[in-house]
């Protein structure tokens, strides 16, 4: 007999849980419990905590094998030991995959991607004919036993549930996936995420939940995508399978650091002095910071569970280092409340990446929250529509309705101040202020290196650490010099963020092999076409490849003259490669 269950820690559920998501969650296990049934089967919702419920559930079902998605979240990893302990205890084998650690830095990441080329077909689907003679017996009170709750007893007021946007399942995710690849226009121009007023609304092709809630492959995403496209390009475009690697990248990460969404024992996390302040981040998680661009935003979130991409950037960026200078952790917790999406590893890795604690250093481009939504919608319908306060400003004042003249105000039905909160801060005093913080963080940093430094056996690519986030370019110029053989030096030392100040012999070293490193791409790669040949280049995240081509000849060849500065912020090299 085949069991397909689903624990649901109810009490967990309730107290971390918003509306918005368990709706979705209860879609999913609706609609997977409908395809069940068409194989004479059903899901059986375990309630409780499996370490007193999987005792009883391996002996009353005579279970003898046991397989499971292993869970690269710290509360899921300890889950995942204590139900294989018990399976051990009461002899059921469990069926594992890839003992094997995984790669803990991008440019590591796209390495062993290329290495063993692309991941297999998914399984087909498992059809009636599949699982015919197979006992699938139902008890006649399997739904009072096993069967899908309600919000009221996941601890709702189903009062004011917001109106639902979107529908869980397989059956959804599938019709969305179709819908995706028939936009011809999409899927031939696939890039990065771009913002427009339309984009800013969900889209009936948008699969973010799916892949988060395992309604939807995404290996069957990876592999759709790829097979549509040879058979209209015969090729695929550097962007394709970005945003998909990225996602993977952070679950690697995720893995192996237990503390990814916090900063304490977090070894690839810059520490930043971020500010506390209750009240700011209560005002900007509800959406009353009285910028409307922001405050839309995040109105957004709350009652659809889901922003664009960019707009997500934009209030990750005034939180943390552009206007509020607060923690990323905060802004994580309230991700991880309100967003369909928000998987564990990837919402943290994103929040650190933006808040430029880690992967991303250009911490002097900030998001201006007036310039950022005006831009990207001119007639501010979408605030319009988020805050209906603001519906009769005029276009003119919408995203900074504090410069209206009174009568503006008094006509439109919103005084600022009193109907819609004034500015919680002077936008560009405060990411001013911000930027010269930043400035001082990063140039205490180029004074530290130490026990957590990445080594790196050139001859046979064993990472020890996982802290080659400062030095992305060199990881990338590495490899490519390795298989050049032009590198000879036996290993690469990379210097990370700890509390330990570096002798001044090690830092100038360190300097001396990134020198090194320039000048000898400077010999053997000429010209910003033959940059593009190196290994893992050709797969940065997103942009033009026009634009990327010019970018690294005009960064290569000013090379020589920014060794200097690399002696006084070590930092400084990573991303200007992708920008």
């Amino acid at each position: 007999m085949i069991i397909v269950t689903f624990a649901f820690m109810i009490a967990y559920v309730s107290v971390n849980a918003f509306v918005t998501p368990s709706l979705f969650l209860l879609d999913c296990l609706e609609d997977l419990d409908k395809s069940l049934r068409k194989l004479n089967s059903r899901l059986f919702l375990v309630r409780g905590q499996p370490a007193d419920v999987f005792p009883r559930l391996l002996k009353e079902w005579s279970i003898t094998h046991l397989s499971f998605e292993e869970d690269c979240e710290p509360y899921g990893r300890e889950k995942d030991q204590v139900i294989k302990a018990l399976a051990q205890e009461a002899g059921v084998e469990v069926l594992r995959l890839n003992n094997n650690e995984p790669p803990l830095t991008y440019s590591r990441f796209q390495e062993i991607v290329s290495i063993i080329g692309p991941p297999e077909h998914p399984v087909a689907p498992v059809t009636a004919q599949d699982v015919e003679g197979v006992d699938m017996a139902i008890a006649s009170d399997h739904y009072e036993k096993y069967g899908i709750p309600s919000l009221e007893e996941l601890g709702f007021d189903t009062e004011n549930i917001p109106v639902k946007v979107w529908v869980g399942g397989e059956t959804e995710a599938l019709q969305r996936l179709n819908r995706h690849l028939e936009r011809k226009a999409w899927v031939a121009n696939f890039e990065r995420p771009r913002m427009s007023p339309i984009a800013l609304n969900p889209s009936p092709t948008s699969l973010s939940p799916y892949l988060r809630f395992g309604c939807l492959s995404s290996r069957m995403f990876y592999w759709e995508l790829t097979d549509l496209f040879i058979k209209r390009t015969n090729k695929i475009p550097l962007s394709l399978h970005g945003q998909l690697l990225w996602r993977e990248f952070f679950f690697s990460v995720g893995c192996n650091n237990p503390n990814l969404d916090q900063m304490e024992n977090n070894p690839i996390c810059i520490q930043i002095p971020w500010d506390r302040n209750p009240d700011y981040l209560k005002r900007w998680a509800e959406g009353k910071t009285g910028f409307p661009w922001i405050d839309a935003i995040m109105t957004q979130l709350r009652l659809e569970g889901w922003i664009h991409p960019l707009a997500r950037h934009a209030i990750a960026c005034f939180l943390t280092r552009g206007d509020l200078w607060i923690s990323w952790e905060e802004g994580v917790k309230v991700f991880e409340e309100l967003l369909l999406d928000a998987d564990w590893s990837v919402n943290a890795g994103n929040w650190i990446w933006l808040s430029c604690s880690s992967f991303y250093q250009q911490f002097f481009h900030c998001y201006c929250p007036v310039k950022f939504g005006r831009r990207t919608d001119p007639e501010g319908e979408f605030i319009r529509k988020y805050l209906p306060v603001l519906k009769n400003m005029p276009t003119k004042y919408i995203f900074d309705p504090w410069t209206a003249p009174v009568e503006v105000q008094e006509e439109a039905k919103c005084i600022i101040g009193k109907h819609y909160p004034a500015p919680i801060v002077n936008h560009a005093e405060a990411s001013h202020t911000n930027i010269e913080k930043m400035k001082k963080v990063f140039k205490n940093i180029s004074k530290y290196c130490g026990p957590g430094a990445l080594k790196i056996d050139l001859d046979n690519f064993i990472f020890n650490k996982i802290f080659e986030f400062n030095n992305i370019l060199v990881g990338q110029l590495r490899t490519m010099l390795i298989k050049s053989n032009v590198w000879k030096n036996k290993s690469y030392v990379s210097p990370v963020n700890t509390q330990k100040e570096a002798p001044k012999e090690t830092t100038d070293s360190l300097c001396m092999q990134q020198q090194n490193v320039i000048q000898q791409v400077q010999k053997v790669y000429s010209s910003p076409v033959d940059m593009m040949k190196m290994p893992g280049m050709s797969h940065s995240q997103g942009g033009d490849q026009q634009r990327q081509v010019n970018f690294m000849g005009n960064q290569i060849g000013l090379a020589g003259s920014r060794v200097t500065q690399m002696s006084s912020n070590l930092q400084g090299m990573g991303h200007s490669f992708f920008s």
